[in-house]
């Protein structure tokens, strides 16, 4: 069986790329979600909401936007990435978002770091990956 070849999403409601990416790509039934960043709008000049909950918030529209242009669900989900640029001061704040786009009993595998820094001062990055159900 020849597998078939990635599917790269350029995805018109999520932010605008501010490097040479894709939104995600497909390989097999398996989405990478490129981190998305708390923008407000779909430019990279667009503001960030004030917060690491109204930050947090914005990031999982952001990934849902890719998710449903992909035709999947936070549901889908097996493994996130979360990087924190003030990772002591925000670890809870950003958590009690987080579990709200999850069912209790299927939180996805996750890693979570603190970073020097993200990009305009962003507080929250996430990436995903989710596997299509066969």
């Amino acid at each position: 069986m020849v597998p078939s070849p990635p599917i790269f999403y350029q995805v018109a409601n999520a932010p605008a790329p501010v490097a040479p990416y894709s939104h995600a790509v497909e390989q097999g039934g398996w989405l990478f979600v490129t981190g998305q960043m708390p923008f407000i709008g779909k430019t990279p000049d667009s503001p960030y909401p004030e917060g690491i909950g109204a930050q947090t918030h914005q990031v999982f529209s952001n990934l849902k936007d890719v998710l449903d242009a992909a035709g999947l669900a936070f549901a889908d989900v097996v493994m996130a990435r979360v990087y924190l640029s003030h990772f002591e001061r925000d670890y809870d704040g950003m958590n009690g978002v987080y579990k709200t786009y999850f069912a209790s009993d299927r939180y996805p595998a996750r890693t979570c770091v603190g970073v020097t820094g993200l990009a305009r001062g962003a507080l929250v990055e996430i990436d995903l990956v989710a596997r299509r159900s066969t």
